[in-house]
This record gives C-alpha cells, structure tokens and sequence, in this order.
C-alpha cells in the first residue's frame, strides 16, 4: 500500500493509495466509534456497498446506509438535509462516524455535513471516482452550492482519513476518466514541471488505466495538494494557485447549470482559457499554450468554451472566491511549472473569453 501523509495546523492524516482497498476499511475505523453512516449514491452503493459493508461486520457497530439523489445540481441545502435527517432519525451521537462513498459531490456535501453536525463529527473519504481521489477527496475542503454560485456555503474540514482503491476506477465511465486527468495535469502545470512532462509522456497508460502508472500519478497528485494545503490550509494565499483554470471552469458550469459538463470538463477547458490569459498577460510561451491544448484534446476534454453572454461571463466571475476589492483573480502561469495569482481586467477576460469560445 502506498501512504501520503497530510499534515495541517488543524489535522494529521493519512491518504492510503492501493488495489482492494476497499476489503479493508475496518483498518481505519476509530475503536470508540457508536455508529456508522455509509453516504453513496444508487450506483456506487450497487456495485461495492457489499464489499465495504463486508469490511465492517467486524467492528460490530450498527452502520446506516444513505442514498442521495446523483449529480452537481443535487449538491445543495435540500440534500444535506436529507443526511441530517437520517442522522437524527437513527440517534447517531458526537461518536458517529460518516463515510463518504462517492465522487466529489457526495464527498463535498458529507464532508460539510460532518462539520457542522452536532457542531463536528468524524468523517472519512472513499473516493471513487479519478478527480475525487486526487483533488476533491484531499484537503478538507466541505461545500454545497447555492443558485449564485459554486460552494458558496461550507467549511474547512479535514476527514480522519482517506481511503482509495483504484480498482473502482475499472468501472468508471470514460468521460469521468478524463475529467480526472485534468486535475492531474494541473498539479504540474501550477507546481511541478517533471510531473507534467511525465504525464504528457505517459497520458495513453494513464487513459488506458494502466495500474503502475495510476498508482504513481495519483500518489504524486496527492503528495503535490497535500504540500501546498500543509502550507496553507484555509487559503489565504498558496492554496489559491489549486484553482487553476476553475474562475473560468467554475463560470461554464454556473451559467450552463450544475451538472451539465464534469467539473473536471470545466476546469480542463478553463485551464485552456487560462493559458491564453497568461499568454496575453505574462508572456507565457505559445508553444506552452498549445502543449496544454494538445494535452486537454489528447485526453478528450472540451478545448472551446461554449458560447456565453459575456455579461453572464463576468457576473459569474464576480462571485468566485478568489477575488478581492471588487477585482477578479485568476491563477496564471509565467511559465510551465509555475504560477502566481494576478486580478486582470475586464478587457483582458474579455478578449479571452472571444478567443476561447465557440463561435
């Protein structure tokens, strides 16, 4: 098995990285634990609820099973309610322990649920799906979306673990695979120069589920978010340059409505946008720009940003959490490997937004 550490001001934790993990989630229950919550969805729960549940019989706790309804646009205050209803309805206490057994959306909204319940309970992360285990899983951020914007209510939160089997990725849809990749890449286009030079050697293996090579890039991807949230847990300032193409991903998926492309859809094309931004205002080599175009098409994700009122553009933008004093930030690079956070101006978006988009 391989462990990434994560260590913040508020929580240590492991990130436990192997095939068949999910046979041994009892390893990582609290011994002092009253009672169990598995949070899933109806697809995940009928392909592997069995086999997390097998893991359990061992501790003997009584364990609850809660179903939420698939998707971005479930990830509101309706549906954490429907957990909290759950929780008090079966007397679950300070002791209770939440599983998050999902991708981002069940892991975002349990998450949040667990550090707001009965004012903060145990949770650990099972994701299933390749954003999940290498982006939304790790580092404690908890939200649900409000119909103004992208995880606007939440919290930080870090979980007492987390668990991932790559072996549920076998059953995963080709496009969430993609969407995956894309946060991949973007932890070596903002940080890590060699690693995105590895994935654009070695992105067929990748697609293609190649186990040794899974395992190392999503070992790496942790290890990458896992330094920059030790740094900077709550976001003040480094943690920042993790939203790499999410002012303009984030924006897609506002105005086209939640759900309607991956988040890791957005994010690819909003890295695309983004690199002509940095192009436009940093310098970043045109070359390096097409690198990353190349790479976003090589792993099937849009590369055009669908067509948008410009208005509707910059009102989404105004409410992304990066920005300051009125001003919209973004997260750009001067180079490969490296990145800074800088507000641009209207202007700039905008002639971004023309030379990105659909026609």
């Amino acid at each position: 098995m391989n462990i990434v550490k994560v260590n913040t001001k508020s929580s240590c934790y492991n990130i436990n990285i192997s095939s068949g993990r999910l046979k041994h989630i009892n390893e990582s229950i609290p011994i002092d634990t009253t009672s169990i919550a598995i949070i899933t969805n109806n697809t995940i729960s009928s392909m592997y609820i069995d086999i997390i549940k097998s893991s359990l019989k061992s501790i003997h706790k009584p364990i609850i099973e809660i179903c939420l309804p698939e998707g971005e646009e479930y990830k509101n205050l309706h549906t954490l309610n429907i957990i909290f209803d759950n929780l008090l309805k079966n007397n679950f206490d300070r002791k209770s322990l939440l599983i998050a057994f999902g991708g981002g959306v069940i892991g975002d909204i349990t998450g949040f649920a667990a550090s707001v319940y009965m004012r903060g309970i145990r949770f650990i992360q099972i994701p299933t799906t390749l954003l999940a285990q290498i982006d939304s899983s790790v580092g404690g951020k908890t939200a649900v979306n409000h119909i103004l914007g992208k995880n606007m209510i939440g919290s930080f939160y870090q979980p007492i673990s987390v668990e991932i089997d790559i072996d549920v990725l076998n059953t995963l849809p080709k496009r969430e695979i993609s969407a995956g990749l894309a946060e991949m890449i973007k932890y070596g286009l903002i940080i890590d120069k060699n690693f995105w030079e590895w994935c654009e050697n070695h992105i067929k293996n990748l697609i293609n589920l190649d186990q040794n090579h899974l395992i190392y890039a999503i070992k790496r991807s942790c290890e990458l978010k896992s330094f920059v949230v030790s740094k900077d847990e709550k976001e003040n300032n480094l943690r920042a340059i993790l939203n790499f193409g999410h002012t303009f991903g984030h924006a897609i998926e506002s105005v086209l409505g939640y759900g309607k492309w991956l988040h890791g859809e957005a994010v690819a094309c909003g890295m695309i946008q983004a690199a002509e931004l940095s192009s436009n205002i940093l310098n970043l080599k045109r070359s390096d720009v097409e690198r990353i175009r190349s790479m976003i098409k090589n792993i099937n994700c849009p590369i055009l940003a669908p067509k948008i009122d410009i208005e509707k553009w910059l009102h989404a933008m105004k409410v992304d959490k990066k920005n300051t004093n009125g001003e919209i930030n973004f997260v750009l690079l001067p180079e490969i490997g490296s990145s800074i956070i800088k507000s641009v101006s209207n202007k700039d978006i905008i002639n971004t937004i023309l030379i990105t988009s659909t026609i």
